[in-house]
């Protein structure tokens, strides 16, 4: 005679195993656009940063805190 007991549970173990499996590259996919994502954001805010009128702002803020 068989354990069926023991059978059943390793067919389960045996299947979370599986499962688990299947999702491995998820969580380093996800960072991958995380970081794809803040990349761009960066590129934008580099490219806000380096205009004339948000210079001047920038320059007129620091320019007012410092004389107050």
């Amino acid at each position: 005679m068989t354990d069926t007991t023991r059978g059943h549970r390793g067919h389960r173990r045996t299947r979370r195993r599986l499962r688990l499996r299947a999702d491995d590259g998820s969580a380093t996919a996800e960072y991958a656009v995380v970081i794809l994502a803040a990349v761009a954001f960066a590129g934008v805010l580099v490219a806000v940063m380096r205009s004339g009128e948000v210079q001047q702002i920038l320059t007129d803020l620091v320019r007012g805190a410092l004389t107050s």
